[in-house]
């Protein structure tokens, strides 16, 4: 649907639409318009209109959470990372975090290997440069320069120049489409998986009888049916990715999330069940 077709059906539904954003925003909550729009159509208006009040740091994937590829590792344990995450573009760093050295492209690993089976790795020669931004970055500004520059990643930076998280095209994008899931996306799995000794990835739409059933817990289910709700509600807020928060001894933690809802929590067991924490960011 065009901005001119968008725009017309809105006035037709409402003779002349508001001329401020608040305005249309509240206009578009208004559930006469499921009559007339469906709901994908209404999800992409919001977001048309959110995205442009909208900050990297509200939808970067936090500095804890990048998966990313050290200069000097084998080029064995390099192809491994590649492999398993699924993700086209790594930043490459050097010491830490903060040092970034460029970014690589899983295409040229893979071009490279194919041309010269058994060859060495030089990954020097293959880095792209980095593009930083801040956070306060607002996200229709990012995306004009990703669609100018035809970079898909960006890294970025603290007030203090420290890298605090990445963000990618996808992510900008999904501010306004939705979520956008591919292959390598946690969302067709089994509702609940053990990740490790103590970790168990947790779909946010998982009902709480099933969770309970699980696990042998017993958290509340009068008044939420999901897990993803009943940490919402205790959050307060919508969750960002990497906020946790503890009840009923477990740790849940955001792992997957967009400005509407969460899709993957982490959880742990804890030693004793504990009074319910505030927000913690990493």
């Amino acid at each position: 649907m065009t901005g001119t077709n968008w725009y017309s059906r809105l006035r037709g539904l409402f003779g002349n639409p508001p001329a401020t954003r608040t305005g249309m925003l509240d206009m578009l909550s208004d559930d006469t318009l499921l009559h007339e729009l469906d709901e994908d159509e209404l999800t992409m208006l919001r977001g048309v209109l959110e995205v442009s009040e909208t900050q990297v740091r509200e939808v970067m994937i936090p500095r804890s959470h990048m998966v990313v590829i050290e200069r000097d590792v084998p080029k064995e344990q390099m192809l491994k990372t590649i492999v398993r995450s699924g993700h086209s573009r790594f930043p490459v760093i050097g010491e830490d975090r903060d040092e970034v050295a460029g970014i690589l492209l899983a295409k040229d690993v893979l071009a490279h290997f194919i041309s010269n089976p058994g060859a060495g790795f030089d990954i020097n020669r293959f880095l792209r440069t980095a593009t930083v931004i801040p956070e306060s970055k607002r996200l229709n500004t990012l995306l004009k320069e990703f669609r100018v520059s035809r970079n898909h990643m960006a890294i970025v930076v603290d007030e203090y120049g420290s890298t605090s998280g990445l963000v990618t095209i996808e992510d900008v994008l999904e501010e306004i489409v939705g979520e956008i899931d591919d292959e390598h996306d946690p969302q067709e799995i089994e509702k609940i998986q053990k990740r490790g000794d103590s970790s168990f990835q947790v779909r946010a739409l998982t009902r709480i009888e099933e969770f309970n059933e699980y696990f042998g817990s017993d958290l509340a289910d009068e008044e939420y049916d999901t897990v993803g709700g009943l940490v919402i509600h205790d959050l307060g807020h919508m969750p960002r990715r990497g906020e946790s928060i503890s009840m009923d001894g477990f740790r849940f933690k955001v792992l997957q999330a967009d400005r509407r809802r969460v899709h993957i929590l982490e959880v742990r067991r804890e030693e004793a069940p504990s009074d319910r924490e505030s927000t913690v960011r990493p």
